[in-house]
């Protein structure tokens, strides 16, 4: 019979985060029963939830940003690697001036909380911590995307980015850390799980497994992704909860190797070969290339002998994760980079020239100018584009359904589906990058059977069902780089105007002008789809 053995699960061996001092005020000592407690004033966690919540939604950190640089400076990489690397440098410059932020999608807001035994509040802290959020998601130009539920099938927009996840854990110590995370639905929507064996524990099928995988990510969440992968856990939701962490730089400093206790340990080795993967599999960053990921992260752990949970996840281009602490010497919050114009090249990389496209002619122009290039051609728009998402589709379907016909506007131009942040005063739009293609894929063989969606522009990889329907009906899919919502609405967005279904906020159809907007033809009328050949 062994002995009894506590292990440390998640054994974080350092903290390398580079801290702001917030504020010494809200946090004080007293004495109970000979010891020594960190009281909290709840200001103080309205406080530093409104600041994380405001930091993180319009600066990244200086890691990833150097990530993108090194893409422009490696010879390796593909000229559409550095077309989007660039283009993110870009969108930084852009949001870190505190108006637009990084990206359209200002996330469902996430806190984890680790709070010391003697550390008191006396509030309910996830009330407080909503406040913080909520104040934050008023007073900026950021996006309300939570929806609540009356009954299975109604819904509304709650119009306050509530409610948060906040999940607050109790820890030893004198002390309360925290990490603030805004998760966009792109990113969330790649995190999967795969209830997997102990035949999957062998260098070749892991291999294959992963090799397999990989390419169910493709690119709707905007890569270059940082990926994490676990292996292990004691159930399904704590391998999940790994992977989002992981993703988020959390689980950096975990040792390199297990014990007997089941420490987590990062796995070096399969970090190493998991990037080659991924560099092998030549989706690059969006359309092509090296740098499908900056990193991966493997973490193993110890799991009931019946089951092998496997999650796969990333953080996005969006890399919107920050740190924070309350301790006896104040508030503190991560330095997030708020001069990222110094990781920009001095020269933009010379690319060949993008083919202009007028939006402006009929449509039948439109496609016969489309159909004399191959797919990843890159392309500069000009011109009207219908926004519409989810619910606007179905809408649209709903009156084809009764016998209506489909609007004139969806027949006329291309659509762009998309979803703004709040507008800035003085500014055309708010943040107004692409949203996830594969959502409305369902709609389009019938929309374009009645001359609608006949080109489309989005993000990320479709089904064949969109190749198949575009082969048959003449239509064509234009990906939008994923993830420059702000220098998209400084730069490209000239005007905007809703024009359908108000009543549906972010998800009205609006009709907006647009000038040298970047795209790149993925599926075209010939049955060709860019992410099919690789």
């Amino acid at each position: 019979m062994s002995d009894f053995n506590y292990q440390k699960p998640f054994p974080i061996t350092k903290d390398t985060t580079k801290y702001r001092l917030l504020t010494k005020d809200f946090v004080s000592t007293i004495e109970v029963e000979g010891r020594k407690i960190l009281k909290v004033d709840p200001k103080g966690l309205e406080m530093l939830s409104k600041q994380a919540f405001a930091d993180v939604s319009f600066y990244l950190r200086p890691a990833h940003l150097e990530n993108l640089r090194t893409i422009l400076q490696d010879p390796e990489a593909s000229d559409n690697d550095r077309f989007v690397a660039h283009t993110m440098l870009l969108n930084q410059v852009v949001a870190a001036e505190g108006e637009l932020p990084t990206c359209q999608d200002t996330g469902t807001a996430i806190v984890v909380g680790k709070k010391g035994e003697d550390v008191y509040t006396g509030v309910d802290d996830a009330k407080h911590l909503s406040q913080g959020v909520y104040d934050t998601y008023q007073e900026r130009n950021l996006r309300y995307s939570q929806v609540v539920p009356f009954s299975m099938f109604e819904e509304k927009n709650t119009g306050t980015n509530l409610p948060a996840q906040i999940d607050i854990y109790a820890n030893q110590g004198r002390a309360y850390e925290f990490l603030f995370v805004t998760k966009g639905g792109g990113s969330g929507n790649k995190t999967f799980l795969y209830q997997q064996t102990k035949a999957l524990l062998n260098e070749a099928n892991l291999t294959k497994f992963i090799t397999e995988k990989i390419k169910d990510l493709g690119t709707s969440a905007c890569p270059p992704y940082h990926l994490a992968l676990v292996i292990g856990g004691t159930s399904a939701e704590s391998n999940l909860a790994t992977v989002k962490k992981a993703s988020a730089g959390y689980y950096d400093h975990l040792p390199n190797e297990g014990n007997e206790g089941g420490q987590a340990f990062r796995d070096l080795e399969w970090e190493k070969r998991v990037v080659d993967i991924c560099r092998n599999s030549e989706i690059g960053a969006q359309f092509g290339g090296k740098y499908f990921v900056h990193d991966v992260k493997v973490i193993r752990l110890p799991r009931h002998a019946a089951s092998c949970p496997v999650g796969l996840g990333v953080s996005c281009s969006a890399d919107r994760n920050i740190k924070a602490k309350i301790n006896e010497d104040g508030i503190f919050l991560e330095e997030l980079e708020t001069e990222p114009f110094k990781y920009l090249p001095k020269e933009a990389p010379h690319l060949k020239d993008a083919v202009e496209i007028d939006l402006d002619q009929p449509m039948e122009d439109i496609l016969k100018e489309l159909s004399k290039y191959p797919v990843k051609t890159r392309l500069s728009l000009n011109g009207t584009l219908i926004v519409a998402r989810d619910i606007a589709h179905a809408q649209i379907k709903q009156m084809l359904d009764e016998g209506k016909e489909m609007p004139e506007y969806f027949k006329n131009h291309p659509v762009y589906y998309a979803g703004p942040a709040k507008t800035p005063k003085g500014m055309p739009s708010g943040s107004f990058g692409p949203t996830t293609a594969g959502r409305m894929d369902s709609y389009v063989d019938v929309f374009q059977k009645v001359a609608g969606s006949m080109v489309m522009v989005a993000k990320g990889n479709r089904s064949k069902a969109v190749t198949d329907a575009c082969h048959a009906n003449g239509g064509f899919y234009l990906g939008s780089i994923g993830g420059p919502a702000a220098v998209l609405a400084k730069n490209s967005i000239k005007s905007i105007e809703v024009i359908d279904f108000p009543e549906l906020g972010m998800e009205a159809v609006r009709k907006i002008r647009v000038e040298n907007f970047p795209a790149f033809i993925i599926v075209d009328d010939k049955g060709n789809d860019f992410f099919a050949n690789l």
